[in-house]
């Protein structure tokens, strides 16, 4: 489905928000050097921080600048279920290819939490998704007993 490198953005900023021209340009040169996907409002691309219209709009300029050249895997996660369900429905809709959902962070959710938080997610969108453990980051690991029944759940397709 997915495969060779994939770029996570950085989301570029001006003084009064998302700096758009620039992640336009962004977009295109990462295609044009070669790679194989693009990943917007990702950990990298400053995702806790942006709110919830700049998230979206990230998103919809990114799908429109690649225009299908490559796969968009919109960053959609949360530490709320509700966010991250509206922002995975609003990628859907914007022509996102996949969505990548990092761990509720901050919250340390249990194994059973984490079950919980991504199958709601992934029943709730018919989109691939493709988890992003980053422990380091979110303050708990997806344990791989945790991974092995989220994998039974059809669009969730992957982790990072």
């Amino acid at each position: 489905m997915f495969k060779g490198s994939i770029v996570a953005l950085v989301t570029p900023f001006k003084n009064d928000g998302v700096d758009e021209s620039k992640l336009r340009d962004l977009v295109d040169f990462q295609i044009k050097n070669g790679t194989s996907g693009i990943v917007p409002c990702g950990t990298t691309g400053e995702s806790a921080t942006l709110t919830f219209d700049e998230h979206i709009r990230v998103i919809e300029i990114t799908v429109k600048a690649a225009n299908k050249r490559v796969p968009v895997i919109a960053g959609t996660g949360s530490n709320s279920t509700e966010e991250a369900v509206n922002l995975t429905r609003h990628a859907k809709e914007l022509g996102a290819d996949a969505c990548l959902l990092v761990s509720p962070y901050y919250n340390k959710p249990t194994q059973k939490g984490l079950y919980l938080h991504f199958k709601k997610v992934a029943e709730s969108v018919d989109i691939p998704i493709i988890l992003y453990n980053i422990a380091g980051r979110t303050g708990v690991n997806i344990e791989p007993e945790t991974i092995a029944k989220l994998a039974e759940i059809k669009n969730i397709v992957g982790i990072k």
